[in-house]
């Protein structure tokens, strides 16, 4: 069984290779994708795919902006950190999904599915645009539980700077504090107002209120001045150059 995995977090995807084991799911892992732009590429230059886990959100973008771009023949798995509220949309079109943190069960259960029916995953055009917009309206997030000590506090999401993952864990800084908050970059980013905050790399999201200056950096990309930076450098991936720079103009 040939698969691809399209997923912007490296551990989220190592999690998913020792599960499939786990599950005594024989496979050949083919690549490992993080932005919608080289999966584009890499399924124009090579042989569909048994099976291609699909995580929605993608370092430049939602992944079903591939779909918009290119014809995918491969059945598709998606994997999603996104609440409930925007989940509805996937359980309406009967399409396969895992919700973030992805369970042992849940998994098994979608390879069972897989085996019996093994079919591609086809959009028409209406039911992507009902994915997009479902998955882009969200409710805005106004209040992080973090930990303080041995408890917890709730802080407004108005008063972060930035997040950042060091060591698999998650942090979150204000202009006085750094929290640790108990939730991976998807599971985080996927809550926030993305008005307000844009994941400017893997490992790091940023609030618009933070940013001071945006300057040049070598590669095409840019490098930000911002508010209590930590030591923390904080560098534009290339394939986000263009879109943030839109986000910064609205």
């Amino acid at each position: 069984m040939h698969i691809l995995i399209i997923e912007d977090e490296q551990r989220a995807a190592a999690q998913l290779q020792r599960m499939l084991k786990t599950c005594d799911f024989n496979f050949h892992l083919l690549g490992i994708l993080d932005t919608v732009e080289d999966a584009v590429r890499w399924f124009q230059e090579n042989t569909t795919p048994d099976l291609v886990f699909m995580d929605i959100q993608l370092a430049d973008g939602l992944s079903f902006e591939i779909f918009q771009k290119i014809d995918v023949k491969a059945p598709i798995i998606f994997t999603t950190a996104f609440d409930q509220y925007a989940i509805q949309a996937f359980k309406v079109n009967s399409i396969d999904y895992l919700l973030k943190p992805i369970q042992k069960d849940d998994l098994s259960l979608a390879l069972d599915k897989f085996a019996r029916s093994n079919t591609s995953t086809t959009f028409a055009p209406g039911v992507l645009k009902q994915l997009l917009g479902s998955l882009q309206v969200r409710q805005k997030r106004e209040g992080l539980l973090v930990k303080e000590g041995n408890g917890f506090v709730q802080i407004k999401t108005s008063e972060l700077l930035y997040c950042y993952s060091e060591d698999s864990i998650t942090f979150g800084v204000t202009v006085n504090k750094r929290f640790i908050i108990e939730e991976t970059m998807d599971e985080l980013f996927s809550s926030l107002d993305q008005n307000e905050f844009y994941r400017i790399n893997r490992g790091q999201i940023i609030a618009k209120t933070a940013i001071q200056k945006i300057n040049p950096y070598f590669n095409h990309r840019v490098k930000l001045s911002i508010s209590n930076p930590r030591d923390q450098e904080f560098i534009v991936s290339r394939p986000k150059t263009s879109d943030f720079k839109k986000w910064m103009n609205r």
